[in-house]
């Protein structure tokens, strides 16, 4: 595998890079015929984001030397951010980004070529990995939002850098409310503010959501995307069912695609006065349990037949062949400024969402023919020992 970035195109990978490290400890890159595809699932498989650069975004794309498959690789999320960590100096320094697997020595390169004939050699130790996919239909989501990140990303420049949960839903007139979520364990000190904005039905592209519907979703990984988003002037779809199912953050352009799928607070959906009141309501959530003899904390009924964490086998031939799912059609800011953002990096990447919300990934070996428009049952349960 062998691929070139060029120009500006420098800067916008390494802000993809930034926005999955909010999210996962490690990365999966892997090049297919469509483009290169980064992914990350957070340590509780609570979360998942990809990002795929088509090859028009490559100055140079081969995906694999003729005759042979292309390589998968698993890599330290830290390792790999630490060349994308500076984006002024990527903006101002790098003209070009060469990325190649050297599959003899066991390392992925990356090389900067810098002004002035300045040349970075960064040799990343990588592991041959399974293929990490999430089977996930948009399309099945009854509820969808569309607007411009810019004008998501104003909305949430209120709430805190700490807080961790914020609930999206559908008040009186269609205003779209977003508010701060309180956990009932909360210390009072903390639940003395709660935090709402609305924003009106004409600022969204698109609003297909019935009024008092509403979600509870992690903010840190929403935000990752939007710090994405919005310096790119792309538009943010959100598609959501009730909650307790998974809500998928899309974004398209024509030389990528990303998608971010995130779990959602198991609560009764607020009725649209109760989004219009500041008083945050605090229903305890009543988690299911899976049918073995222990009690898990995250419920599988639904989720097994709407997302699946699919890894399959390295060395079969059936292994490389890739599930089938469409990035593309239809379709993955932060609102402090880059030093803030880097800071903020500095942190534990990828924040796992406490124990009320449910697991969306599940560990399985599933075959070529499987389709996210026909997911199949998990084969194998999740365990409390599995990561």
């Amino acid at each position: 595998m062998k691929c070139l970035v060029a120009g500006g195109n420098v800067k916008v990978l390494g802000k993809a890079v930034h926005s999955l490290s909010r999210i996962g400890d490690e990365l999966y890159l892997e090049p297919l015929e469509d483009g290169l595809s980064l992914r990350t699932v957070n340590s509780s498989r609570s979360a998942y984001a990809c990002f795929l650069f088509s090859p028009l975004f490559f100055q140079l794309y081969q995906a694999a030397t003729p005759g042979q498959d292309p390589p998968r690789c698993k890599i330290l999320m830290k390792s790999f951010l630490s060349i994308f960590r500076s984006l002024v100096m990527l903006e101002k320094t790098v003209e070009k980004c060469c990325i190649s697997i050297n599959e003899r020595s066991g390392h992925l390169v990356v090389q900067l070529h810098c002004k002035y004939g300045v040349r970075k050699t960064h040799n990343l130790s990588f592991q041959d990995c399974e293929s990490l996919q999430a089977v996930f239909d948009p399309a099945s989501c009854p509820h969808v939002l569309r607007a411009p990140a810019k004008v998501l990303g104003e909305a949430v420049l209120p709430f805190p850098l700490a807080l961790a949960e914020v609930t999206l839903g559908i008040g009186r007139g269609r205003r779209v409310i977003l508010r701060s979520y309180q956990d009932e364990d909360a210390d009072s000190t903390v639940k003395a503010m709660v935090t709402e904005m609305s924003i009106g039905e004409e600022d969204f592209q698109q609003l297909q959501a019935q009024e008092g519907v509403a979600i509870t979703f992690c903010l840190k990984e929403f935000r990752g995307l939007l710090s994405f988003a919005e310096p790119a002037n792309l538009s943010l779809s959100i598609h959501f069912d009730t909650p307790g199912r998974p809500a998928i953050f899309a974004i398209s352009d024509s030389l990528l695609d990303g998608h971010f799928v995130l779990a959602t607070l198991l609560d009764p959906p607020p009725n649209s006065q109760d989004l219009l009141s500041l008083e945050v309501p605090r229903p305890v959530p009543q988690l299911q349990a899976h049918s073995t003899p222990h009690l898990d904390d995250f419920a599988s009924d639904d989720i097994d037949s709407y997302m699946i964490a699919m890894e399959t086998t390295v060395g079969s031939e059936s292994s490389r062949t890739l599930p089938s799912v469409s990035l593309s059609p239809g379709l993955q800011p932060s609102c402090h400024s880059e030093e803030e953002d880097e800071a903020e990096l500095s942190t534990v990447p990828g924040t796992p969402p406490p124990k009320k919300f449910r697991s969306l990934f599940f560990g399985s070996i599933l075959g070529p023919e499987h389709s996210p428009l026909h997911p199949s049952p998990v084969l194998a349960e999740d365990s409390e020992g599995e990561g």
